[in-house]
């Protein structure tokens, strides 16, 4: 999908030449019949108790409108989803069938369900889904004339259909999808392509219309022409006929009129041509996704640009803004000097029964953001306007699960990539919010989910796992992007016969946890991948798999190709405190002790700030940036020296940091311009008690507790010198979590999410405090920047509220 575009004189002229384009086949309302799959009609096992009430249907229509018309399409003729006018449905034809389907979803079509509504609303749903079906008449068969083969050489050939329409994810997106457009009537499909305007059903409620004509206000600027993706008050936003996305504001524009016409031309081929063209279109009667993992979507985010991120400031192109983890952006537009006028500029408000952890990816001026698990969106990045949404109902809950978060997605190419809490992987369409591949990658009943997006790098997906506190065996993964097929697999508890299997007692490797939730870092240079580990299962009780737990606790150093280690470092060996080391791996060129070194930094949830030679995995130097006690120094080869009192006891030994960690898997953030590593902490000790506990599948498997015992909690942003390791400032906050992060840009700004609902801006030399929003609601995510059209903003997740700030106009 092409950037949007403001408004100018030569877009605006070009478009405004109706013609120029030679467009193909079917108004972008042709209606895509869902279900009519001639199955035997079902009989009513419960009886509408408003059918063929004529104020039913007028409620009905009013409520598909508001509920089912984003995906459906006005009338019900379709749109993202199918269209609804069919004698029989896929999932039951009778009104029962209907009203269940509406109140229980359809997961496998990612549709969601619709429990909230009452028993009437969800009737008067159904009694005007009737009154369209009783408008089209019985479905009959046909013989179909004509050559299927030719006909698709045309559609994706000579004939330019697919310039403008997508099968299965193959084509352009201006018009609709026709994966399931046989389902049509030939005499229909011929009457759309013969006049794409005319509304195939005259006996129901006209179509969506397809174009909206802006006039401008700018002089010798005519107008405009485009299908409808959203507006507000203020801003209208269009895709021509070529396929860019137009950012319009209204304040520019003298008129907007809304046609019921096609924005393509009538198709004008030989009948037999037509013929054959038809003949293709009837062959389609359903989305197929054994060919959605064979196309090539052409554009969107190439890898190339994600390995140079530095080049466009502009956009986020990573969970951590780049592959090296740094969480930083090179904007300077919001710089110390003016972010004392930072305002809200537009929020989004996206329900859920959990507040948001996700940090939004911006391509291109196009925002894309999680929200509950399985639910992603599209947003133009400037205005909050939505483009798509995808929705996906989880298929298996385990009863014991826990983390109900989804942190964010992955782009690489057209393709938008998500983690879901039962196990699944998911790789949708960026152009549409459409399904692409679904890939089950563990079994949810066991405790494995996912949590965090992945990380897209050249040519494969990769994917870490949750469920740690389960008595999983934890993996990393590899995936092909297009197709979903595994790659490798690398697991992070080693089994009998690999390097580090001595390191657990007896057959406790089979329940050891190291978990790989959080997402990795990259060295494209080096094509090395860095990916952190969590903790050894039980949790607290070391007794039971003494020894050192490799690779928990840890961060390997991976050939991205193969899998293979190149090196690992632990951070705690044998952990007995929940001490995740997911946090952030940030990868840094610079000069550290008078030399040029290639480092990974990290602020681990044991209290020490490490600094490692990336390329070795050769200790250099650790730090504490918050009070502990279980280590008293390192030997020569960086192994920590742990204090035995430390271990998890039958009687509650009392240890720093708590188990939340020094800090947890929030974002730090390091800036090239100070040298400075930014992070938020909390500072005190719990009592970690060790207890005897039966493994069971898919239940947690902790071994124990832990515990405050009245310590007063400590929260900062702290600003660490790597060269040192020393504190350089830090500012208090009141609540600090364990999810809100920090960002540090290059107009010397570090921003800070608080617990406490406070956006916080400091002078990232400093700390000094510049200016604070208060949200009204607990954050759980981390602040991120872009810029769109050249203007600045800084997201940031509060409650169920997406927000972005910028400076005044």
């Amino acid at each position: 999908m092409n950037p949007a575009k403001t408004l100018t004189r030569k877009t605006l002229s070009f478009l405004s030449r109706r013609n120029a384009i030679a467009m193909s086949l079917l108004a972008g309302s042709i209606a895509l019949v869902a279900g009519l799959l001639g199955a035997q009609q079902l009989t009513d096992q419960t009886r509408n108790p408003l059918a063929g009430n004529a104020a039913a249907v007028a409620a009905g229509k009013q409520r598909f409108s508001q509920t089912c018309e984003t995906c459906h399409g006005q009338g019900a003729q379709g749109g993202r989803a199918p269209a609804l006018m069919g004698r029989t449905f896929t999932h039951g034809a009778a009104d029962s069938d209907l009203f269940q389907t509406i109140r229980v979803g359809v997961s496998a079509a990612g549709m969601p369900s619709f429990s909230t509504l009452a028993t009437d609303q969800t009737w008067q749903l159904v009694t005007y889904l009737r009154s369209l079906t009783a408008a089209i008449g019985p479905a009959t068969p046909e013989t179909v004339p004509g050559n299927a083969a030719a006909g698709e050489a045309l559609f994706f050939g000579s004939a330019n259909c697919s310039t403008c329409h997508y099968i299965n994810s193959r084509g352009g997106v201006v018009g609709p999808e026709l994966s399931a457009v046989g389902r049509l009537p030939m005499a229909a499909l011929r009457g759309k392509l013969l006049n794409p305007s005319v509304n195939i059903y005259p006996g129901v409620p006209t179509q969506q219309p397809t174009v909206v004509v802006a006039k401008s206000k700018i002089p010798g600027v005519k107008e405009i022409r485009g299908r409808h993706l959203s507006d507000d008050a203020f801003h209208l936003l269009l895709m021509d006929a070529s396929g860019t996305r137009h950012r319009l504001d209204k304040n520019t524009l003298a008129s907007i009129e809304t046609r019921d016409e096609s924005l393509m031309p009538a198709v004008r081929l030989p009948e037999t041509d037509l013929t054959n063209l038809i003949a293709y279109l009837k062959t389609l009667t359903s989305r197929d996704y054994t060919k959605t993992i064979q196309v090539d979507i052409p554009g969107g985010l190439g890898y190339d640009r994600v390995k140079n991120s530095a080049a466009e400031p502009q956009n986020w192109l990573t969970f951590w803004g780049d592959y090296q983890g740094h969480h930083y952006s090179p904007l300077t537009s919001i710089n110390a000097s003016n972010v004392g006028q930072l305002q809200a500029k537009w929020s989004v408000q996206i329900p859920g029964n959990s507040i948001l952890e996700s940090t939004p990816i911006v391509v291109d001026g196009i925002m894309y953001t999680s929200g509950m698990p399985g639910e992603v969106r599209a947003l133009d990045a400037k205005t909050g306007l939505g483009l798509w949404r995808y929705t996906r109902q989880q298929k298996v809950v385990n009863p014991a699960e826990a983390n109900r978060f989804s942190r964010g997605v992955a782009v690489l190419g057209n393709r938008v990539f998500l983690g879901t809490l039962d196990a699944a992987l998911i790789a949708l369409d960026a152009r549409t919010g459409q399904l692409l591949w679904e890939k089950q990658i563990s079994d949810t009943m066991q405790g494995y989910s996912l949590t965090s997006p992945p990380l897209a790098i050249d040519g494969m997906i990769i994917t870490g796992m949750g469920g740690g506190e389960y008595g999983i065996r934890g993996f990393i993964d590899a995936y092909d992007p297009k197709t979903g097929a595994r790659l490798w697999r690398f697991y992070t508890v080693p089994g009998p016969g690999e390097p580090g299997h001595q390191t657990w007692k007896s057959d406790s490797w089979e329940h050891g946890g190291a978990a790989t939730w959080l997402t990795g870092s990259y060295d494209p240079e080096s094509d090395t991948l860095y990916w952190a580990t969590g903790n050894p299962g039980p949790d607290w009780d070391w007794k039971v798999r003494e020894g050192d737990d490799l690779y928990s606790c840890s961060v390997l150093a991976m050939d991205p190709n193969t899998g293979k280690l190149k090196w690992h470092y632990q951070f705690t060996p044998g952990d007995s405190h929940d001490w995740d080391s997911t946090e952030d791996m940030v990868l840094v060129d610079r000069m550290w002790h008078g030399k040029p070194r290639k480092l990974l930094l990290h602020a681990d949830r044991n209290g020490m700030f490490y600094v490692l030679d990336r390329a070795t995995g050769e200790f250099l130097q650790a730090t504490n940036f918050v009070k502990q006690n279980w280590n008293e120094g390192f030997d020569a080869k960086g192994r920590p020296k742990v204090l035995e009192s430390s271990k998890a006891s039958t009687e509650g030994a009392i240890v720093a940091p708590s188990v939340i960690g020094g800090t947890n898997f929030q974002a730090p953030s390091y800036s090239p311009i100070t040298g400075y590593y930014y992070v938020q902490t909390l500072d005190f000790a719990q009592r970690y008690t060790l207890a005897p506990e039966k493994f069971e599948a898919g239940k947690q498997y902790k071994g124990g507790g832990s515990a405050s015992f009245g310590e007063p909690q400590i929260g900062a942003i702290k600003a660490i010198d790597p060269e040192t390791g020393k504190i350089v400032w830090e500012f208090p906050v009141s609540r600090t979590s364990f999810t809100a992060g920090v960002l540090s840009t290059a107009g010397n700004v570090v921003f800070a999410a608080t617990a406490e609902g406070n956006l916080i801006a400091l002078d990232a030399r400093t700390g000094k405090s510049l200016w604070h929003y208060q949200t009204g609601a607990s954050m759980s995510a981390s602040p991120m920047s872009y810029s769109v059209d050249g203007k600045q903003f800084v997201s940031i997740s509060a409650g169920n509220v997406l927000y972005s700030f910028g400076l005044p106009e």
